[in-house]
């Protein structure tokens, strides 16, 4: 049994005694005898918590590569093992070849937040003395008390990270949800002529959808899906108010009255292009580019720009079905007539509707959809502008997200 005047309590050398340090040998002193753990389920733990103990990747490895110099899996409070003594060459090799002064740095860095505990001995050797039948009478080097002490410490943060993971989670589900609700509810709206002020309204979800930060937290992220609810429920509510006459007892025929009766007080009037593609739903589809344009798969730019699907009736399996998407985002977007005209004279009606499903992916950062599509034509015209590499921008910009959600998740 060790006297107290024996455990050392100061690092060796230069290194000064910081109080994260006396705490966390006040955790070791307090914690009761006997308390046993297992070190790979509190490593694991402290994995989960490493944001909020402020130990990185690196230093982890570093924590491994110490656990594995104990020989037992269970770790016991009191016991008089819990000391690991490794030599620097060896605690190196263990964490995959870090280098000397990298292992020291992240050494110091498990010591202040608090997972080791140095025992230096008098010349700053790591070593154990033993006795005379062979056993252990006292070692220095890296205490591993605190992942005792502080087991309980660590499951309480690892289960709240879980909690934050979860909530974080369904608050992006609901911002999901709600985007595509309200895509499919302002072309609903549009398709079936509901007097409402369209443009208006789907300006106000695109302002909310460049309010979403590039890496979102819970705080963040919480106040857009309440906006997000509270725009989808006024949406629905427009649609709902025009279907009152249908529910009330009136005839298929009357609904279909009402509905072309309200052209004068329609806010958006589809424009002509649309209506034509729609009534050759039954037509072979329309050539994707003009002689010696160069063609883009279909599901290719479909990749590119997935937000165009949320406004789409029925599955865009065709080019044609592609178009008629289009020309409903088209106002809501708030380019004219002419400046479609003219993209379509210089560009095609295809290569147009493909930018415009680029514009529509790129909303949240395009103020003027319309001045936009104008000088990418104007682009064009001089040879300037190719849609190749703006589509294979799209592609690697959400590759590159759904990259950095996964990490973050």
């Amino acid at each position: 049994m060790q006297m107290l005047g024996q455990i050392p309590t100061t690092p060796f050398g230069r290194r000064a005694l910081s109080r994260a340090v006396v705490n966390t040998q006040r955790l070791v002193k307090e914690c009761p005898d006997g308390k046993p753990v297992h070190k790979w389920q509190v490593f694991r733990l402290i994995c989960e918590a490493k944001a909020t103990l402020e130990v990185s990747d690196r230093a982890l490895a570093v924590l491994d590569a110490l656990l594995t110099f104990h020989p037992d899996t269970v770790l016991v409070s009191g016991a008089g093992d819990l000391v690991v003594f490794p030599s620097n060459r060896a605690l190196m090799l263990r964490a995959h070849g870090i280098a000397p002064s990298t292992l020291r740095r992240h050494l110091a860095v498990l010591v202040e937040s608090g997972l080791i505990l140095r025992r230096d001995s008098p010349n700053g050797k790591r070593f154990a003395r033993k006795g005379a039948a062979g056993e252990v009478e006292q070692a220095f080097g890296f205490d591993l008390g605190p992942l005792i002490a502080r087991a309980d410490e660590f499951a309480a943060l690892a289960e709240t990270i879980r909690a934050e993971r979860r909530a974080l989670a369904l608050a992006r589900q609901a911002v999901t949800l709600c985007r595509r609700d309200i895509a499919k509810m302002i072309a609903t709206g549009i398709e079936e002529r509901v007097p409402a002020d369209w443009p208006g309204l789907h300006r106000s979800f695109i302002d909310i959808l460049r309010s979403i930060p590039r890496r979102v937290d819970l705080e963040a992220l919480e106040p857009i899906a309440d906006a997000l609810a509270v725009l989808a429920a006024t949406i629905l509510t427009a649609l709902e108010q025009h279907v009152k006459p249908a529910e009330s007892g009136a005839t298929e025929s009357r609904s279909e009255h009402h509905i072309q009766s309200s052209n004068t007080e329609t806010s958006i009037e589809p424009e002509p292009g649309f209506l034509e593609s729609r009534a050759a739903r039954s037509e072979p589809d329309p050539k994707p580019m003009r002689s010696g344009e160069m063609a883009f798969p279909l599901g290719m730019v479909l990749e590119a720009c997935p937000d165009l699907a949320d406004y789409a009736r029925h599955e865009i399996s065709h080019w044609r079905d592609f178009i008629a998407t289009a020309a409903v985002i088209r106002p809501m977007l708030g380019i004219s007539p002419s400046a479609w005209a003219d993209a379509c004279a210089v560009l095609g009606e295809v290569q147009a509707c493909i930018v415009v499903a680029a514009i529509l992916q790129r909303a949240s950062a395009i103020k003027s959809p319309g001045g936009y599509l104008r000088a990418l034509t104007r682009r064009s015209q001089v040879g300037s502008f190719s849609l190749g590499p703006m589509l294979m921008a799209l592609i690697s910009t959400r590759k590159r997200d759904t990259g950095t959600r996964r990490v973050a998740g």
